[in-house]
């Protein structure tokens, strides 16, 4: 073996030595989280979905409200760092999108997880932002895990009396598609981007079937 050969090796095996430790030491920083594993665990295979009501900045709103329109609903919190605006985004820029025709039949729900920081007022805040009709909802925790359990959103607070109000949040990623009946008929999965978005909601357009 040559000496380039060999100190090709030798780095490579340096740098697979840093990644381990990296890891190892994230492994460390944070500390497994029990109570969302168990809600993994027990969580439904097929999600129910089903008609809600939670609080907005102008008062309270229910998902039958819209039995005219295509609601998509992602949960999350606004303290989120990146999934969230990242999701956010892309939907936002599909809706964007869409003529304004196509606007009309459609709305989209944040529904925030986080209801000790997340007030409908900072709610509105945030979901202005991304310029696309969204509402921001929120209410007690009964009512969070109730509608979380039956669209299989699985979610967890990392709040310890040390960091009662800098915690993050573990909680699951799916974009929710609801039909003009109320009903579930698919989950986005994270990382689905603008384009996706759109043909998503566009091909459900096509096949809506309009609510007497």
């Amino acid at each position: 073996m040559s000496w380039f050969k060999k100190l090709s090796v030798l780095l490579f095996i340096i740098l697979l030595g840093v990644m381990g430790y990296l890891i190892w030491m994230t492994d460390q920083s944070m500390p497994f989280n029990s109570e969302y594993a168990t809600a993994q665990r027990q969580l439904s295979s097929a999600p129910t979905g089903g008609d809600f009501t939670l609080n907005s900045q102008q008062g309270a709103v229910s998902l039958s409200q819209f039995r005219h329109q295509w609601v998509l609903i992602y949960f999350g919190y606004t303290f989120c760092p990146d999934i969230c605006p990242t999701n956010l985004g892309n939907l936002s820029l599909a809706y964007r999108r869409l003529s304004e025709a196509q606007q009309q039949q459609v709305q989209i729900l944040f529904i925030s997880v986080d209801p000790d920081r997340d007030t409908p007022a900072q709610l509105a805040e945030y979901v202005n932002f991304f310029n696309s009709d969204m509402i921001g909802l929120t209410g007690n925790k009964a009512d969070l895990d109730d509608i979380t359990q039956r669209y299989g959103v699985v979610y967890a607070l990392h709040k310890t009396p040390e960091n009662s109000q800098n915690y993050s949040v573990d909680h699951s990623a799916f974009t929710y598609l609801v039909n003009p009946k109320g009903e579930l008929v698919k989950q986005l999965p994270h990382g689905t981007n603008p384009r996706q978005f759109q043909q998503a909601i566009e091909q459900a357009l096509k096949s809506s079937v309009p609510v007497q």
